[in-house]
């Protein structure tokens, strides 16, 4: 079953909506948002946006009815699959990757949310025309359409926001992430089909990103050897023999995150210009990164800004390891030995209030080093900059292994703590073994719980 969509032409009067911030100490801002028949006007809200044309963000969120509690409830009253499905199938967006798994022995993973489909080679990753017709919705797809894996024949669902394969020959498109998390976590998963709950608990902890070895194996391949100092040739030594492991005595992430900064900005700022920066730690880029890298050939090697020469992938490939290896030298020292993962990286889970320093000591729970790194199972989400230094704005929100077989002796860990109360015992008790890759038990068993010490006891009002 499709939704066929209404063709937009012709002329619309904008929506006006006036927005106000207000500012402590300063006048109010005023925004006044223009909104079209496809979205709000962007051109006065995005800074890099340089376009005498009206530019509408389009979303599907704001399209269709939202039916969230009814997912959330149909989902959470499952009786079994095809309740389970019926449920998920109601979710329009954002889109979610929902697991689904029962006493009976069935599996299944859905790409959830409301798809659609445009007229075909539509290019969807640049603007598109809202003024001829020809780039609207043309339907929206059942749920049936959606990527999907139920009883799968090899046994086991996963998922790591990666690319889902082609359903009916059509490759969805998306803001998918880059293979590395998946790649890992299949090379890991399939080899093997007796795995304990102990087993998963470390595989969750995995640091190793596949991806990187391609990536390096491209880049040293394009290095001139003899033009190299001695300490210059231990860094690629080291980056070589490296495995992708974002490991604190590691210098290989050091050394990689580095050069891939700077050989994102050699390879694509030129061009780019303003619009790098918006680039520049997407999904995007990284799927674009090992695919550039393989390439002898290609107009993005030239430097526009340099009209004496046109540069090929050896030039750019030596100006960004000269200019990592001559800032990673003035950083951390000129011992190549030293430039270990954990002088650069660090996560702090900040509070709101922590944000004023006086208080950050007392809301914040950190900073801490870490180990892991982007795009591994163990994600780290950093920015790569100019900086050098990685600090993680985002990971994994809780690590959970529960054996069905054994539910009341699941395991789990947060970040931080139970708690949200900052005077709590519990609102950092888990911060340490949260690094350290160490679980705790999930209190599901009736008799452990009644012998806690602390219990709270919520009582109907009284009239």
């Amino acid at each position: 079953m499709t939704w066929n969509i209404k063709q937009l032409t012709g002329y619309e009067t904008y929506q006006l909506i006036d927005k106000r911030i207000k500012v402590k100490g300063q006048e109010d801002l005023v925004y006044q948002i223009k909104v079209s028949q496809h979205g709000p006007i962007m051109n006065a809200i995005i800074k890099h946006l340089d376009d005498e044309r009206p530019i509408a963000m389009q979303w599907v969120y704001t399209a269709l009815e939202n039916k969230i509690l009814e997912v959330g409830y149909e989902i959470s009253h499952a009786k079994n699959l095809s309740d389970f499905k019926k449920g998920a199938s109601k979710l329009h967006a954002p889109g979610l990757n929902m697991m689904y798994g029962d006493a009976k022995d069935n599996i299944a993973w859905f790409a959830s949310g409301k798809l659609y489909r445009y007229r075909d080679s539509l290019y969807t990753k640049t603007y598109l025309d809202g003024t001829s017709g020809a780039d609207e919705i043309l339907e929206y797809l059942d749920f049936e359409q959606n990527p999907q894996a139920v009883n799968p024949s090899w046994n086991y669902v996963y998922s790591a926001n990666n690319q889902p394969n082609a359903v009916g020959s059509e490759l969805y498109p998306g803001y998918y992430l880059n293979e590395s998390r998946a790649k890992r976590i299949v090379d890991l998963v399939a080899p093997k089909d007796d795995w304990t709950k102990e087993e998963v608990a470390e595989m969750m902890n995995d640091v190793t990103a596949p991806v990187a070895s391609p990536i390096i194996v491209n880049f040293i391949k394009s290095l001139d050897k003899t033009a190299l100092s001695s300490s210059e040739k231990i860094a690629i030594s080291n980056l070589r023999n490296w495995k992708g492991n974002f490991d604190k005595n590691e210098t290989g992430p050091v050394i990689y995150n580095r050069i891939v900064y700077e050989f994102q900005k050699n390879t694509f700022s030129d061009e780019m210009g303003k619009a790098f920066k918006q680039f520049s730690n997407t999904p995007l880029i990284e799927k674009v990164l090992p695919v550039q890298m393989a390439r002898e050939e290609s107009v993005w090697w030239d430097d526009v800004s340099t009209k004496e020469k046109v540069e090929s992938k050896k030039d750019i490939v030596m100006k960004s390891f000269k200019n990592a290896f001559s800032f990673l030298q003035n950083q951390l020292g000129e011992n190549v030995e030293n430039w270990t993962w954990d002088r650069v990286v660090s996560v702090e889970h900040k509070h709101p209030l922590g944000e004023i320093p006086v208080l950050r000591s007392l809301f914040n729970v950190g900073p801490f080093v870490t180990s892991g790194g982007d795009q591994v199972i163990n994600n780290q989400i950093y920015n790569i900059d100019s900086t050098g230094y990685y600090k993680v704005k985002a990971g994994p929100s809780t690590r959970r292994v529960v054996d069905f077989s054994d539910a009341e002796n699941s395991l789990a860990i947060l970040p931080t703590g139970q708690s949200g109360r900052v005077f709590s015992d519990h609102y950092k008790d888990q911060a340490a073994k949260y690094l350290n890759g160490e679980y705790v038990p999930m209190l599901l068993n009736q008799s452990t719980i009644l012998k806690t010490k602390r219990v709270l006891v919520l009582k109907p009002k009284r009239d």
